[in-house]
């Protein structure tokens, strides 16, 4: 029984169209150039962040967040930003009984963001707020501290294998690969994906019938 289901954010419940334009233009390449270069980290199953430091191999990330900020360039989403199923099936969860957390790698401002969207779910958290990010094994302590639940019937759901899949399942949680945005369909049909997801998934619209099996 899946009690409750934790679902990443960049890429499985928002678009990061907007995320990768605003570094572009805050560093002076064109969009298709970090574009390349974003398809080139998911190719070798790298950090996201590393498409910046190819630009920048020294950049040091916090601080130019903190600089977008106070040029007034900072964090920015909307309901946009949102995918087209991420409403209807996150309020289906919820009918069905189903706690529902969001909880994913983004800072303390994109968290007060996504709230300001008040979207069906019980819980918006970020790694930013719990001072630990993903793929360490303390996040997924505190996905499992909020799941109210046992890891067994806990369901995490994401689109990146190193991030989300991996050691999500060597937290003793269920998982569920979404193929949504380039990390997604990148590895979707990957074996050692395939073997530690329990399900592989197109759409959150799936998660409700998964979740009544």
């Amino acid at each position: 029984m899946i009690r409750t289901v934790v679902l990443d954010i960049g890429e499985t419940l928002t678009r990061d169209d907007r995320y990768w334009a605003a570094w572009a233009d805050w560093l002076g390449v064109s969009r298709h150039t970090l574009s390349a270069l974003v398809g080139a980290v998911v190719v070798d199953g790298r950090d996201n962040a590393d498409a910046i430091r190819m630009l920048r191999p020294d950049v040091d990330i916090a601080a130019e967040y903190a600089a977008r900020d106070a040029a007034g360039r900072g964090e920015w989403l909307d309901e946009t930003d949102l995918y087209e199923d991420v409403r209807p099936a996150l309020a289906a969860l919820r009918a069905a009984g189903v706690r529902v957390v969001v909880a994913g790698n983004q800072s303390r401002q994109a968290g007060d963001l996504l709230r300001a969207l008040d979207l069906p779910a019980d819980l918006v958290v970020t790694s930013g707020e719990w001072g630990v990010a993903k793929p360490a094994r303390g996040f997924f302590e505190q996905v499992l501290a909020v799941s109210g639940c046992p890891a067994s019937e806990t369901l995490y759901v994401g689109d990146h294998p190193a991030n989300d899949i991996h050691p999500a399942r060597a937290a003793g949680l269920r998982t569920a690969h979404l193929r949504r945005g380039p990390w997604g369909h990148w590895w979707a049909d990957d074996p050692g994906v395939r073997a530690a997801a329990d399900w592989s998934i197109d759409s959150l619209a799936e998660l409700p019938h998964i979740v009544k099996q």
